[in-house]
């Protein structure tokens, strides 16, 4: 019986972001625990491989998540057409790394676009639909930047902190209309992202000594906080921010 409260089946998620990295890692292992996923992206070609990987349980909705109209449109148009999004995974998301000092103006803009005002975009025009059903999980991807920070990504960092108050806003907001929102914090992955750190010999020999697991994470190691959250099992946690991340928030 207890498991059956991690079971996904019969619910679907929308995915944002989920052509690779951790975004498809989460979809796929949405779609193991009974899920049918909906990836996506702003690259038809990227997401139909991604969906190839999953099968049947996927479908794509391509959208600008930075596009406030468009994505209004996009999910108010999916759920007429093929039903309720019951899960939100708020991935999309991007790095730029620069001294602050030389840091430009339209890079911060774009990251707060991408990483803050994407989680609000999509956040809003799926739950206006869960607020009519009474029931929903969204669940936003923070950062180990969400409450720490290290040299050349200060902006990368102030958006991850926003994310965080912001789900904690979602879930002041919501969680009376039967949502449960909250946040996965990832500490450092290989992925696509994190592409230029994983390639320095330094940085990951530093990375390894700082965490006290002593290694990058793997993607599919973010799946069962994932899980977790989408699920019954998490039916009284609202508003928290999970860190997955070896240990190194817990240690200096």
């Amino acid at each position: 019986m207890s498991l059956e409260l991690f079971s996904l089946k019969g619910r679907r998620a929308l995915v944002t972001g989920s052509s690779q990295g951790i975004g498809l890692a989460l979809a796929k292992g949405l779609a193991a625990a009974g899920a049918a996923v909906v990836l996506n992206g702003r690259d038809g070609d990227k997401l139909a491989r991604a969906a190839e990987q999953i099968g049947q349980q996927a479908a794509i909705l391509a959208f600008d998540v930075t596009d406030h109209g468009a994505v209004r449109e996009a999910v108010d148009r999916f759920e007429a057409e093929s039903g309720p999004i019951d899960i939100l995974v708020n991935n999309a998301g991007m790095q730029f790394r620069t001294a602050l000092e030389d840091f430009p103006a339209d890079a911060f803009e774009r990251l707060m676009r991408t990483n803050v005002s994407s989680v609000f975009n999509v956040g809003q025009a799926v739950a206006r639909h869960m607020i009519g059903r009474k029931a929903g999980k969204i669940i936003n991807i923070a950062s180990v930047q969400t409450s720490l920070a290290r040299p050349s990504i200060a902006p990368y960092t102030a958006t991850k902190g926003a994310v965080g108050n912001l789900t904690k806003g979602m879930a002041t907001d919501w969680a009376r209309h039967g949502l449960q929102c909250n946040a996965i914090a990832p500490g450092y992955f290989d992925t696509p992202l994190n592409a230029a750190l994983v390639a320095d010999a330094d940085f990951s020999a530093w990375l390894e000594k700082r965490t006290p697991a002593g290694r990058w994470g793997r993607v599919e190691e973010l799946v069962g906080a994932c899980v977790f959250l989408a699920s019954d099992a998490s039916s009284f946690v609202n508003g928290h921010v999970l860190y997955v991340d070896g240990g190194i928030t817990a240690s200096l």
